[in-house]
């Protein structure tokens, strides 16, 4: 009986073993498609709620072109936007969530400077890297180590539209009229005055009116008794479209000049043919022939049936930007991804090569836009 009840065991040992090798041949091999998560905060609704759109087309169009490729190293990446209405509460509400809930490895956005700068020490803390595409304010990068943008900043813009008004226009005098409650109106203004008056140009009125402030009358009719040949106008699309309205009612001939808040097709909308003949400072024409900016207008035009404008851009640049340090980081880690963001050198980016200096800002050229029958035309390229 002991033989038997072995060969039996033994009998039963070598079935459980063809059984489990039969079994694994046989199941399917199960696995799990890991989700990067990115988040964007961006302006959906609100007063420039053309910009949120555009951004967030950009990304769209960044993440979908990475998936159809594969996706990071077998990722595939996820989208979560929050819109923060333009206003800096929200953004760093938005930014919070997507952090604690959402659980993000990035973060594009904001858009407006202020609320990029409301966004960014919350991303900081967390060791959240977080890339806006447009907030132009020199301070939003100096929040931290984690905080990245694609476009230029203030200080280069206002030198850029100085030495175009000096050099390129030939002009001598000009007045500006900004919203002091924002710093990235504020910022340009600062700059413009200080490089103009460098280049040997005279400021002759330097005026500010409030946030959301529609009645510039009062000081458009101290402007025009310096009698100007450029107005600095360094607001968002909405207001400035109604500065010059009441600009050339008054009478104003001065040539209008800004920077890339300028940057929508409600400008004209706006502005109607006051604006007419204005130019401003900008990241990217869609009349740009290099090969990356020939394939993103394509493939836009392709997604959405609009030419992009330098919001989708940069936010496309910005997108890419954070998504190859996480390529080559290898990592969802915060800290990792970080390092090899800042490590990039010319990337092959929309907006021209992108490499970093020591506070994470991009070094290249800006371009200039004319306001040419009801469109934006391109005008030159200045370099720094």
């Amino acid at each position: 009986m002991k033989n038997v009840s072995i060969r039996i065991m033994a009998l039963c040992l070598v079935l459980a073993l063809i059984v489990s090798l039969v079994g694994c041949t046989k199941a399917p091999v199960q696995t799990t498609v890991k989700e990067i998560v990115i988040g964007v905060v961006a302006p959906m609704t609100g007063d420039v709620a053309t910009f949120g759109k555009s951004t967030r087309q950009g990304v769209e169009l960044a993440v979908k072109q990475i998936n159809d490729k594969g996706g990071i190293n077998g990722s595939t990446v996820v989208i979560k936007a929050e819109d923060d209405k333009n206003d800096p509460v929200e953004a760093a509400n938005a930014a919070l969530k997507l952090i604690s809930k959402d659980k993000v490895i990035g973060i594009v956005g904001s858009v407006a400077s202020k609320c990029t700068l409301a966004a960014a020490p919350i991303a900081q803390s967390n060791k959240i890297p977080l890339i806006s595409g447009t907030s132009t304010n020199e301070k939003v990068t100096q929040v931290g180590d984690f905080i990245f943008r694609a476009c230029f900043i203030d200080p280069f813009q206002g030198l850029v539209m100085a030495k175009f008004a000096s050099e390129n226009l030939k002009k001598t005098t000009a007045a500006v009229l900004f919203d002091i409650d924002n710093d990235y109106t504020k910022g340009l203004a600062e700059q413009f005055k200080l490089n103009f008056e460098k280049m040997g140009g005279k400021v002759l009125a330097y005026e500010t009116y409030g946030k959301g402030d529609q009645d510039f009358n009062a000081q458009l009719t101290k402007i025009k008794s310096f009698g100007p040949e450029i107005l600095f106008l360094p607001d968002y699309y909405n207001t400035v479209g109604l500065i010059a309205k009441q600009a050339r009612a008054q009478g104003i001939k001065a040539i209008f000049l800004g920077g890339d808040g300028w940057d929508s097709e409600d400008l004209v909308k706006i502005g109607g043919d006051a604006i007419e003949g204005g130019y401003f400072s900008n990241h990217y024409s869609p009349d740009s022939t290099s090969p990356e900016a020939v394939s993103f207008r394509s493939a836009y035009e392709a997604a959405f049936k609009a030419t992009p404008d330098a919001l989708a851009a940069l936010a496309y640049d910005a997108a890419n930007i954070l998504m190859e340090g996480i390529k080559q980081a290898k990592t969802t880690d915060g800290t990792a991804v970080r390092n090899a963001m800042a490590g990039l050198k010319n990337f092959k980016a929309v907006s021209g090569n992108v490499s970093f200096d020591s506070n994470r800002n991009p070094i290249k050229g800006a371009v200039i836009l004319k306001v040419q029958g009801g469109k934006q035309v391109f005008e030159a390229v200045i370099n720094p």
